[in-house]
């Protein structure tokens, strides 16, 4: 009768397992005779490991950055006050001017938008200052958002 597979190699694998248990059981002893020569090391690298490991925890709760919440402001809505313009007797011609003003476009730049000359620019200009009593453009901007005649 011929020997086949497992029966066949059965004293090699019987040794291979003897080996492998002996070279386990010689690790074995190597790593407990490095834990007991290299103790102190072993156990200081350890405790040092979960000190950093604290130290960063730490780190992250007590300094962790603020957040700030910022609320938009809702834009109050705009009530254009007739009764004030038409007491005033400011134009729509020059309320469009004073629009612009507030805008903060030049004299020039309203007459192109307006597409008219720059002595017109400045005329409804100087009658609107009249009307609100202003010397300057950013006292029309300023009584014409009071009075509620721009935005």
């Amino acid at each position: 009768m011929q020997k086949t597979g497992f029966s066949k190699y059965k004293e090699i694998v019987y040794y291979g397992l003897a080996l492998a248990a002996l070279l386990l059981v010689l690790r074995f002893l190597e790593i407990r005779y490095l834990v007991f020569a290299h103790g102190f090391e072993i156990y200081t690298a350890i405790s040092a490991v979960l000190f950093m490991a604290l130290g960063i925890w730490l780190a992250i709760k007590l300094f962790k950055p603020k957040t700030i919440v910022v609320e938009k402001e809702k834009p109050l809505e705009f009530n254009f006050d007739a009764s004030a313009c038409e007491a005033m007797g400011i134009s729509k011609r020059e309320l469009e001017v004073l629009q612009l003003m507030a805008q903060g476009l030049s004299n020039g730049e309203i007459a192109e938008r307006l597409f008219v000359s720059l002595p017109t620019v400045k005329t409804h200009g100087a009658r609107l200052f009249e009307k609100l009593d202003v010397k300057r453009r950013t006292q029309a901007v300023e009584k014409g958002k009071r009075l509620r005649l721009i935005p």
